[in-house]
């Protein structure tokens, strides 16, 4: 009787909460800054999610126009073997080098690291999939720095 009761209620409260992604299209409103051009070198997955999430920035003008120059590298360092020297523990690091060239020619030299460390999985498909999802999980985190160092720029 109380599970009837207590889940409508809580579905009530929890669905006007009123919570909105911050990077979304929508909040696009409150970042002072576009992008004109982005130049990317590097990874290919890294720099297509770089391109995607970015894409936002490049369609509307504002005062502060970028032109980012951005180099992408990712690697996988093993951190500990068992006794027939396979590895064990893994860390991923995923490292973004931004060149951001304001429209008067002033430049800032931008560098965001993000790392994970993770256990090994025996089915290699399994780790293989594990690191890509890995990676698309730091790309973002680090993309979202990104734009957060971007605000912030005079």
């Amino acid at each position: 009787m109380i599970k009837k009761i207590l889940i409508p209620i809580l579905l009530l409260f929890l669905s006007s909460c009123g919570y909105e992604a911050i990077y979304s299209q929508k909040n696009n409103a409150y970042h002072n800054f576009s992008i004109s051009e982005i130049v990317l070198d590097g990874e290919n997955n890294i720099n297509i999610r770089i391109k995607s999430k970015l894409n936002n920035y490049t369609l509307v003008e504002k005062d502060k126009k970028f032109i980012l120059k951005i180099k992408s590298s990712v690697e996988k360092i093993i951190l500990a073997k068992n006794i027939a020297a396979d590895a064990t523990q893994y860390r991923s690091v995923l490292k973004l080098s931004v060149q951001v060239v304001l429209e008067n020619n002033l430049v800032n030299n931008l560098e965001i690291i993000e790392s994970f460390d993770y256990d090994s999985i025996e089915n290699t498909f399994d780790l293989k999939s594990y690191e890509r999802e890995i990676q698309n999980t730091l790309a973002n985190t680090a993309i979202d720095k990104l734009i957060f160092k971007l605000t912030n720029i005079q």
